[in-house]
């Protein structure tokens, strides 16, 4: 067979798609919706890696502070930057205060000049926010004057909350950590950490699971109004066509409906693309720019959506004859085989063995074997899908007159049914794969921090160029807190220079010195030295027995002298039992009360609060975040957790949990198209039933059992496989296999809510087919 013919019957099918009347028209356009969708996300994953990318180039490239750089000298070049990053309600806020030491200081990306004292740039989201009645309790941390908004190329999404502001005074503050001094934006030092294997299978998973339920609901979609074109097909055989070019005539039509459903794509990935600049998912927000896909991958799609197109019409009538005066699909359907169905997960089994036990000790997993075998396995569920309905559906028998108009339909049309919910199928399945794959590493990537959440959940560390007592009361009157535990901290030394032996101090009342020991009596001028710690017991007892000098801050050869004060510890020490305080550890050296200590000690030591908040305050937390901003404005308290994630598995989360409501909406969307695609081809069947006297409640709920039984089946099958998937995974990993059972019963209930919905969305238009009018015919 020459390709010129091949291209000469394509064409011809692509001509009666669109010029077929209506109902060519009809189903083109129902294939290109089907495929559109299915293309829009296609581009749409093709472009998240360059926007993922770009965020983080963005972010690199505003990289101010390096922890433990050393300082630079003041020029005409250099900047003082302020670390001011904040929390409000739930949204992080990215904020520094600058201070320019010289006309050549650095402009950040973003801006066209500096800020003056009492005047900041904001991002426009946070511009809207402060501008907005939500606002008006962050208007009293963030109160200086908006001049301008920062640029898209300071800021790594269109729904980040930022801001730069004036400052003055920072030289005092220098610490490298907080406040540095730099002569240029832009990280020195990109992180080059060899990557985990854990994670890079993790992700490698993610993307198979989001993609391989598009590439099914493209394949479904091109066979939309298969037994009306069928039909058509027929009379072609009247004019003289053999089957062979019957069927390339009809994989012409399915190449015009997915060409179309191109172009629609695109021009919803288009459209997508621009609203994507006001969405917000999961705390990512990218600006439309960051979304430009491959050139390359845009091509592979290009051609792989028309090309499956082809085939897969090539492979749906590789079982149907059609004659001139007919199509034999009455008759009764061969048997569908099973043993070629089982290959496909076995195969994929097969190819994720080799990599059994591995762990994260052991080198990269085979990224192409990892591929190959979830695809295997998720393509299985497809394949075997239609027997089990098949087979499950030509068994049941007698019921209700809903019920038995549904069993026959499904015995009449199971692959029909089986493929509508093949998408989602696929989706549960790879979905509780990872869910399980996520609960079973989570441990490795989340660590307990050991905070005692039930007498603190926030802490303020209060400089020392503030006093210690008015910011504490101050702390105490914020709306919400309950109790503030408030402690001067440092470490002292037997020598002035270089000491041999250190220990910490505590400095507070009674009250608050009895959550750190077990104090046998306590009052104000007591002095305790604490035994009973992990460590650290033996330099105590030896600072108590010196001299009775000891000198806070030591300074050391490396560091240049301390403050170097001398204070004397009193000749009677009392001494006191460790027990583990509100950080979760046990403290050594020596507790004293504030009488104890002189008025040269005090200032040189650090101020801790503590605050026990009462959540049932609105706002309690961003309460005391203004309090401590009002204290001083380079301060922010430390949100106590009870565990803390590794960032790289968080975003990979994330990331995974992006993806998939993208996925769930367009499983809802071709769910739909799909079923108006079916109750369409039923038309007259449903209006004669009318017609006949069936209630259109019966109607409706043969209908509704014609979803559930399928979906029903498709999602035992579903998390039989995700099962499998995710047994095989851990493996892998080298992780104890524990099925989390509440992920995958969600993961089934939101499938089974999905296919609920659309079919609800299905009944207004069932009901307007059902009118005694859906029998005339032209």
């Amino acid at each position: 067979m020459s390709a010129r013919r091949w291209a000469g019957d394509l064409a011809l099918g692509v001509r009666f798609a669109f010029a077929g009347g209506r109902e060519g028209w009809t189903r083109a356009l129902l294939t290109a919706v089907g495929v559109g969708l299915g293309v829009a996300l296609l581009l749409l994953t093709t472009a998240l890696p360059n926007a993922l990318a770009v965020r983080q180039d963005r972010g690199n490239a505003r990289s101010d502070i390096t922890y433990g750089q050393d300082p630079l000298p003041k020029a005409d070049d250099t900047l003082l930057v302020a670390n001011l990053e904040s929390t409000f309600r739930d949204k992080d806020i990215r904020g520094r205060e600058l201070q320019p030491e010289g006309a050549r200081a650095p402009l950040p990306p973003g801006l066209t000049e500096f800020p003056a004292p009492g005047e900041m740039y904001v991002s426009p989201a946070l511009k809207r926010l402060l501008e907005s009645d939500g606002g008006k309790l962050l208007r009293e941390r963030l109160h200086e004057k908006i001049v301008g908004t920062i640029g898209e190329s300071g800021l790594i999404g269109s729904a980040e909350l930022a801001f730069y502001r004036g400052g003055r005074g920072l030289e005092s503050r220098i610490d490298n950590g907080q406040v540095a001094r730099i002569d240029r934006f832009g990280d020195p030092h990109p992180s080059s950490d060899r990557s985990d294997p854990v994670l890079i299978l993790l992700v490698l998973v993610v993307f198979v699971v989001l993609l391989m339920p598009v590439a099914v609901f493209i394949a479904a979609a091109v066979r939309f109004g298969g037994e009306r074109r069928d039909r058509r097909l027929a009379a072609l055989r009247l004019v003289g066509s053999d089957s062979r070019m019957t069927r390339r005539i009809a994989a012409g039509e399915a190449l015009g409906g997915a060409s179309l459903g191109l172009v629609l794509g695109a021009g919803l990935f288009l459209i997508g693309r621009q609203l994507a600049g006001s969405v917000e998912v999961f705390r990512i927000s990218v600006f439309p720019s960051y979304l430009n896909p491959s050139p390359a991958l845009v091509l592979l799609v290009a051609v792989a959506v028309p090309a499956a197109a082809v085939l897969v019409t090539l492979f749906a009538l590789r079982g149907v004859v059609i004659e001139p005066l007919g199509v034999v699909r009455t008759a009764k359907p061969t048997r569908r085989r099973l043993w070629w169905r089982l290959l496909l997960p076995l195969a994929g089994l097969a190819m994720l063995y080799p990599m059994v036990g591995m762990g994260r000790d052991s080198g990269d997993f085979n990224q192409y074997l990892v591929i190959g075998g979830v695809m295997l396995l998720l393509v299985g569920v497809t394949a075997l899908l239609p027997w089990i309905v098949e087979t499950v559906v030509a068994r049941l028998g007698g019921g209700g007159v809903a019920w038995q108009l549904a069993v026959r339909r499904l015995q009449l049309s199971s692959g029909t049914a089986a493929r509508m919910v093949n998408g989602i199928a696929v989706a549960v399945a790879g979905a509780i794969a990872l869910q399980m794959l996520f609960a079973g590493i989570e441990g490795d990537y989340t660590k307990d921090t050991g905070f005692d959440m039930e007498r603190a959940q926030m802490q303020v560390t209060v400089p020392r160029e503030v006093r210690l007592d008015r910011a504490a009361a101050q702390l105490r009157g914020t709306a919400g807190v309950r109790k503030a535990y408030v402690y001067s901290e440092g470490y002292v030394g037997d020598r002035r220079d270089d000491p041999r032996i250190t220990a910490s101090l505590t400095v507070g009342d009674c009250a608050s010195l009895r959550e750190l020991a077990d104090l046998p009596s306590c009052r104000d001028g007591d002095v305790f030295a604490v035994h009973g710690a992990d460590d650290g017991d033996t330099q105590t007892a030896a600072l108590a027995k010196g001299s009775g000098t000891v000198y806070l801050e030591p300074g050391y050869q490396d560091t240049g002298k301390g403050a170097e004060i001398p204070w004397s510890l009193p000749a009677t020490l009392k001494p006191a039992a460790s027990r583990k305080d509100m950080t979760g550890s046990r403290r050594n050296g020596f507790l004293a009360t504030p009488k104890a200590v002189t008025s040269q000690v005090t200032p040189a030591l650090t101020g801790q609060v503590y605050l026990d908040v009462d959540e049932s305050v609105p706002d309690a937390r961003d309460r005391v975040r203004n309090t401590t901003a009002a204290i001083d404005p380079l301060t922010e308290p430390v949100m106590w957790t009870s565990s803390r994630q590794s960032n790289r598995f968080a975003s990979i989360r994330t990331g995974l949990n992006v993806g998939a409501a993208c996925v769930l909406a367009l499983i809802g969307a071709s769910l739909l198209v799909s079923q108006l695609e079916q109750l369409r081809e039923r038309r007259k069947l449903l209006s004669s039933l009318v017609a006949f006297g069936t209630r259109r409640r019966t109607l409706s709920l043969s209908v509704l059992w014609q979803t559930a039984v399928p979906i029903g089946l498709g999602l035992l099958l579903a998390a039989a496989v995700g099962l499998t998937l995710g047994t095989v995974l851990l493996r892998m990993t080298g992780t104890t296999v524990r099925v989390d059972w509440a992920s995958v019963l969600s993961m089934t209930g939101v499938g089974a809510g999905v296919v609920l919905l659309v079919t609800l969305l299905s009944l207004p238009p069932l009901l307007r087919l059902m009118r005694p009018d859906g029998l005339r015919t032209e």
